[in-house]
């Protein structure tokens, strides 16, 4: 009676298997893009982030850490599968709910402290107006907001009129609708300036874009996440019939 049992256990193994095996390189590869998310953010988004923090942002390093840990769990994931070993496909399902637990955490701190990332935006952002001189890191970061989000100044281009920057160079170029129609002398001139350049803030452009894509943001965050309980079950739901039939990889 065992060997037919063996033979009928088979299939569901394979089949068990396989899905465990497409789970583990979906998860592997999600954890590739974390991996790239995370250096792009650091080598290409860094000035930004000083407008966005009021000291070094860590979350490039998180998401660095966290797509490196996703993708050797993730082979980990692939070989465990292969061998069929119960103990490591316990194993792997520790791993899989550390970084469910990580990923859960994370989207709720996210959730929750929201509104005090958007007063430190405004705060940081305000200062760097403040202080800008078009020279520093935060002084370019600001440039590189107002041409690209078409925006000007914190609430709107008279934030400019207190910043130190003002009585020497006037509003920034960054601020105006065509760079070929202003000048410097414009620039200093309050009513000719405010012709030429955008009318709109750019914080409350910037909180905007947050508050209408916090809920996608929230829902990708965890569908990622719950997707761990898939991967969990899988490999819990192997281990058990392999270990409850005494299957063996040949």
């Amino acid at each position: 009676m065992m060997a037919p049992r063996r033979m009928e256990t088979k299939p569901v193994i394979f089949c068990v298997k396989t899905l465990l095996l497409i789970y583990s390189f979906v998860f592997w590869v999600t954890g590739v893009v974390l991996l790239s998310v995370g250096l792009w953010w650091k080598f290409m988004l860094g000035p930004y982030m000083l407008l966005i923090s009021s000291g070094p942002s860590q979350a490039p390093y998180a998401l660095v850490g966290t797509g490196a840990a996703i993708v050797l769990f993730g082979l980990f994931g692939c070989f465990t599968t292969c061998r069929g070993r119960p103990w490591t496909l316990k194993l792997y399902a520790v791993f899989l709910s550390l970084v469910f637990m990580t990923e859960v955490i994370a989207g709720i701190s996210g959730f929750i402290f929201r509104h005090e990332m958007k007063e430190t935006f405004l705060t940081s952002y305000s200062e760097a107006v403040m202080r800008y001189d078009g020279l520093d890191d935060r002084s370019l970061a600001v440039d590189g907001v107002q041409r690209k989000l078409h925006c000007c100044g914190v609430s709107n281009y008279t934030s400019w009129f207190s910043s130190v920057y003002f009585p020497i160079g006037g509003i920034p170029a960054s601020c105006c609708v065509r760079f070929a129609d202003c000048s410097g002398a414009d620039m200093k001139n309050a009513t000719l300036a405010a012709r030429k350049i955008y009318k709109q803030g750019c914080y409350q452009l910037v909180v905007s874009f947050i508050d209408s894509n916090m809920g996608i943001i929230a829902g990708v965050t965890f569908g990622i996440a719950f997707s761990q309980v898939i991967g969990m079950s899988l490999s819990c739901c192997l281990s058990h019939i392999i270990s409850t039939n005494q299957y063996q990889m040949v």
